[in-house]
């Protein structure tokens, strides 16, 4: 008997303030049948107390109480929900730019992201600095959802001057594409069913893209990156454990360890205990060699014709995280994959200083050379966390550019 593979989208949303995100985010959910009985009651009971007279469907995604009782999304929460066609992983992002951090954090791994848009307002300086987000984490699919398009008599030419706007800066951010879509969250246009309000437009629904958009490129395809995360002794004999970030290994393959350069021979691979032949990301396996070599927490097993190459200047796109400014001269802990090194904090792109939430560029000195990918090449191996060497907390999430 033939299965059917259904696939996962990972995507996140953003908004300036007051956009309709959560609404746009709790329509979803209510169309297309993901909500439980007992959320929804909860739902109408609490809007029935405001003296609403429809459901707010907002309250589906806002389940902090403090965002329950400002009316704003101050956290990132995750929502999984699926469809005949497709599983999906949403991350709600806040609005707020004092919150830029969290959607860093929700879009990192995100394949597509929502940037919505009120139509009474058009592309204000939010819209310009979630869009610049994604541009930076690199996010494969943006959609432009131009949203309250019910407070504007749903007119075309408002929605066509918004994408116009949105195009011009997309192009000065670095963002290569865009879809665009008039949706009314509020009222349930074009987000999980045709609006019959706006049929000047042609393109699909929201859901309908989600469901059909192309879900990345298979990780096993790229040159092989095995970050080591323990070492295990059997015996005489040295298995080295973690997971296959990207590519594809097999028994026989000849391999470099970095950032020694030491090369060997893989003579095999342990999957959750079973042997096997090959390994392919993102397994977690274990790793023989053929030759005793020193290899510990933090190298690197790469496919010796694929190998990055080794650097000490990392240079980056990054998004400062902590409440604590990041100032040149700093000494700091870069942790890559598994590798933690020293570096030292070397230029800011011309700022003084990096305060909480702020985008920028670094220069950054290691005292020990990384085997970094550029991150338009590989999300995995190109980016990285600068670390506050005195307590461990997180500072500044950096995307690496190697060009």
């Amino acid at each position: 008997m033939s299965t059917i593979t259904i696939d996962t989208l990972r995507f996140a949303t953003a908004g300036s303030v007051d956009d309709g995100k959560s609404t746009l985010v709790g329509r979803l959910l209510h169309d297309s049948k993901s909500v439980l009985t007992d959320q929804l009651e909860a739902v109408q009971r609490v809007s029935a107390d405001r003296g609403q007279d429809a459901p707010d469907l907002a309250l589906l995604t806002d389940g902090l109480r403090a965002e329950r009782e400002q009316g704003i999304t101050i956290d990132v929460a995750y929502r999984y929900f699926a469809t005949p066609k497709r599983r999906f992983i949403l991350a709600d992002t806040p609005g707020h730019v004092q919150y830029t951090r969290d959607m860093v954090t929700g879009a990192s791994t995100a394949e597509l992201a929502i940037v919505l848009i009120d139509a009474r307002n058009g592309v204000v300086e939010q819209t310009l600095r979630h869009a610049a987000v994604a541009a930076l984490l690199r996010v494969p699919h943006v959609v432009l959802a131009v949203n309250k398009m019910d407070l504007v008599g749903y007119e075309q030419a408002v929605f066509e001057r918004i994408v116009e706007e949105f195009a011009g800066h997309a192009a000065e951010l670095g963002l290569p594409s865009f879809t665009p879509i008039p949706v009314s969250a509020m009222v349930g246009d074009n987000v999980v069913d045709r609006s019959a309000h706006m049929d000047w437009y042609e393109g699909p629904a929201l859901l309908e893209f989600l469901e059909n958009v192309p879900v990345g490129a298979d990780p096993s395809d790229a040159p092989a990156r095995f970050p080591v995360q323990y070492v295990i002794r059997d015996g005489e004999v040295r298995w080295y454990a973690g997971q296959l970030v990207s590519g594809s290994l097999r028994v026989g393959d000849r391999v470099t360890v970095l950032p020694s350069g030491e090369t060997s021979e893989i003579t095999g691979i342990s999957v959750l205990g079973p042997g096997a032949e090959a390994a392919y990301a993102p397994q977690s396996v274990s790793l023989r060699l053929a030759d005793q070599r020193d290899v510990s927490r933090g190298d690197m097993i790469t496919a010796g014709a694929d190998a990055p190459a080794l650097t000490q200047d990392v240079r980056a796109a990054v998004c400062h995280l902590a409440d604590r400014p990041l100032r040149v001269g700093d000494r700091v802990l870069l942790r890559h994959t598994t590798r933690t090194v020293k570096a030292v904090v070397r230029d800011l792109g011309g700022a003084p200083e990096l305060t909480a939430n702020d985008l920028g560029r670094i220069t950054l000195r290691t005292a020990e050379p990384l085997a970094l990918d550029d991150y338009a090449v590989s999300r995995r191996t190109g980016a990285f966390l600068v670390i506050d060497p005195a307590d461990g907390a997180t500072l500044t999430a950096g995307m690496a550019d190697l060009t």
